[in-house]
C-alpha cells in the first residue's frame, strides 16, 4: 500500500478537514479551557482527576483507574516541568502502579495530558500516528528509527521534527502535524481493516 507523499497541500487540506469535525474541535476547545484555564496546575486531587477523567472520555484512552493516574501526576509535581517544556515527563507520568499490584504503561494517555497543558511542545502520540510514520519510514526513508523509539517520548518528538524537516513541512506547528498525520492515518488504515 502506498501512503501519499507528504506535502504543504495535503497538510494544508487536512487542517481544512479538521475545522469541520465539528465534535473533535469543540472536546478540544473543552479540553483546552478545562488545562489551561479552569485548572492549569496539577497539585490538587479534585482539578487532576476532573482533567484525567475528561480526557479519558474525550480519547478513549482506556484508563481504568483514574484516580491512580491522578494520584501518579499529582506524586510527580509536573507544573514546573511543563513550564520547561521537559520531555522526559511524558514517560514518567505513562508508568503508573494500579492497586499496588501491576504497573501499567498509559503512553498514549501522557502524551495527550501533556499535549493538553501545551499543545506546541508536547504532540500526540497514537496508534494511527504510529502507522503513518511506519509506513512513510518503510516507503521513504525519512529517518532512521525503530518502531520501539516511538514510544521513547523524546526520540517520538524528534522524529517528528526530522518528519517536518524531510518533507519540508517546518511552516507548520508539530500539533498541526499532528492532526495530518493522525487524520490521514485513519482514513489510510480503517480502509485496510
Amino acid at each position: 500500500m502506498t501512503i501519499p507523499s507528504p506535502n504543504t497541500e495535503l497538510v494544508e487540506e487536512y487542517q481544512q478537514k479538521w475545522g469541520k469535525l465539528d465534535n473533535y474541535v469543540s472536546q478540544e476547545s473543552s479540553l483546552r479551557k478545562l488545562f489551561v484555564k479552569t485548572y492549569p496546575n496539577n497539585t490538587d486531587m479534585d482539578e487532576v482527576l476532573i482533567k484525567v477523567c475528561s480526557l479519558n472520555d474525550f480519547y478513549s484512552t482506556n484508563i481504568f483507574s483514574p484516580f491512580s493516574v491522578a494520584k501518579r501526576i499529582i506524586s510527580l509535581d509536573i507544573d514546573e516541568r511543563l513550564r520547561n517544556k521537559d520531555v522526559t515527563l511524558v514517560n514518567d507520568i505513562a508508568r503508573v502502579n494500579v492497586n499496588n499490584k501491576r504497573e501499567f504503561n498509559f503512553y498514549s494517555f501522557a502524551t495527550k495530558y501533556c499535549s493538553h497543558h501545551n499543545p506546541e511542545e508536547y504532540p500526540i502520540y497514537d496508534s494511527y500516528v504510529d502507522k503513518m510514520l511506519m509506513g512513510l519510514k518503510r516507503q521513504d526513508s525519512f529517518y532512521d528509527f525503530r518502531k520501539a523509539d516511538l514510544k521513547e517520548y523524546s526520540k517520538y518528538k524528534n522524529i517528528l521534527i526530522q518528519f517536518r524537516a524531510y518533507y519540508e513541512l517546518e511552516q507548520f506547528t508539530l500539533k498541526q502535524i499532528d492532526k495530518y498525520l493522525w487524520q490521514a492515518g485513519k482514513e489510510i488504515f480503517l480502509r485496510r481493516k
